[in-house]
């Protein structure tokens, strides 16, 4: 991920995700700590990924934007998939 539209859209879609999410939790306050709990799991889920994915790319000898762009891999994914999931219903 070494074009900074890349970054952009990354950014952009993280804020819009975290708006619609925060719209869906205002309309149903009863069920937000289920959905905030799993939102937390999902959360810690792709940074770990991230962490690992980083490891094995710096233990390779990638180049620093090579180990940049597998930390971010599975919170791009995440994001993008969230997206997806909330423009669809």
């Amino acid at each position: 991920m070494s074009n900074p539209a890349a970054y952009a859209l990354f950014a952009w879609q993280a804020g819009w995700v975290f708006a619609l999410r925060s719209m869906q939790l205002g309309s149903d306050p009863a069920g937000a700590s289920v959905a905030l709990a799993a939102m937390v799991a999902e959360k810690q889920k792709a940074f770990t990924d991230g962490a690992f994915a980083a490891g094995r790319a710096v233990m390779a000898g990638a180049r620093p934007d090579v180990v940049a762009a597998a930390a971010m891999r599975p919170a791009r994914r995440r994001v993008a998939a969230n997206m997806r999931a909330l423009h669809k219903g």
